[in-house]
């Protein structure tokens, strides 16, 4: 009897010390796990004061709602150039850069940074295609551009829809940049996007990409310009614009899908030949196109991103385009 009371006694002394040790382990990893986190938040707010010290200004500013829109205009040929970026493009201009300097010899090229992008404030109006368009031609409006061709990048094709529509006695041109279709969105969970606005605030989304590939070491500019670009990607990723852009995304994507271009306005397409992930991307292009007096599509090996690396062909052929139809 002695003994199992012993052995009771020691079995309990055993189990007791087990989960002591059970919880110092687990005690030890949530202090590393917190941390851990502590340390990356805060290298994230040195870093961000450091790197907006080192950031050189470019462009001008525009005043739009009482808030500052950013504005590069480079160039000075008889025919303007309105540029615009693609979804989530952190420095539009410097992305521009390659394409900017073909335009520029033959156009006015003038480069539109939508609040949220580049050196451009933050609003606080959602990111519906009708508040983006409305934004965009009051930037214009105030820099007395009246009349121009409208070059959009990826998203930019869906804002483009509405904007050639609303403002049609002012665009002369639509020209797109492996540009958007409204058929083809998918939807973006809100619970995602709370991942995302965590991942931007804890500093986490620097490491990842700190600890990734550079996204910028194959691309076509010089070092000083890779180094502004990667000030503004950690600045402006995730950003509360970008969020709820991604946000209405789908939505905006759904009301255009009614919409087409104009039927006299001249519409060309600059269009990687081999989409990664459907094989619509040629044919909805082609339908956009369908009832178009002036419509034509040029089909490239790029990605898409194609104003990287097509920048001289799509100057080449937008200006021969425009030849054509004039």
């Amino acid at each position: 009897m002695v003994q199992q009371v012993e052995m009771k006694t020691r079995n309990r002394t055993r189990t007791n010390k087990v989960r002591n040790i059970f919880l110092i382990v687990i005690g030890a990893i949530i202090i590393a796990i917190a941390l851990f986190l502590a340390i990356v938040y805060t290298v994230n707010l040195i870093c961000n004061q450091s790197e907006l010290n080192r950031l050189e200004p470019y462009g001008q500013h525009v005043a739009v709602d009482g808030k500052n829109m950013n504005v590069l205009i480079q160039g000075a040929g008889e025919e303007t150039v309105v540029l615009l970026p693609g979804l989530g493009t952190a420095a539009p201009v410097l992305d521009f850069k390659p394409i900017i300097e073909e335009l520029s010899p033959f156009y006015k090229v003038v480069v539109v940074e939508p609040f949220g992008y580049g050196l451009s404030d933050l609003t606080e109006k959602e990111r519906t295609t009708e508040n983006i368009v409305r934004e965009i031609h009051e930037a214009l409006q105030g820099l007395n551009i009246k009349r121009y061709i409208l070059m959009g990048h990826s998203i930019s094709g869906v804002y483009g829809l509405e904007y050639v529509n609303k403002y049609e006695n002012e665009v002369s041109a639509f020209v797109g940049l492996d540009s958007s279709v409204p058929t083809l969105t998918e939807k973006v969970e809100s619970s995602q996007l709370e991942m995302a606005k965590l991942f931007k605030k804890s500093g986490l989304s620097r490491l990842t990409i700190k600890l990734g590939e550079d996204p910028l070491a194959e691309l076509p500019y010089d070092d000083k310009t890779k180094e502004q670009m990667r000030i503004l990607m950690h600045k402006n990723i995730f950003n509360s614009n970008l969020l709820n852009e991604i946000e209405h995304m789908y939505s905006n994507f759904k009301a255009a899908e009614s919409v087409s271009f104009p039927k006299n306005l001249p519409v060309i397409f600059f269009v990687q030949a081999n989409h990664p992930v459907t094989d619509q991307w040629i044919p909805e292009h082609e339908a956009q196109l369908k009832n178009s007096v002036h419509g034509k599509m040029m089909l490239f090996e790029a990605d898409h991103y194609i104003h990287r690396t097509k920048a001289k062909e799509i100057t080449e052929n937008l200006r021969e385009f425009m030849k054509e139809i004039n």
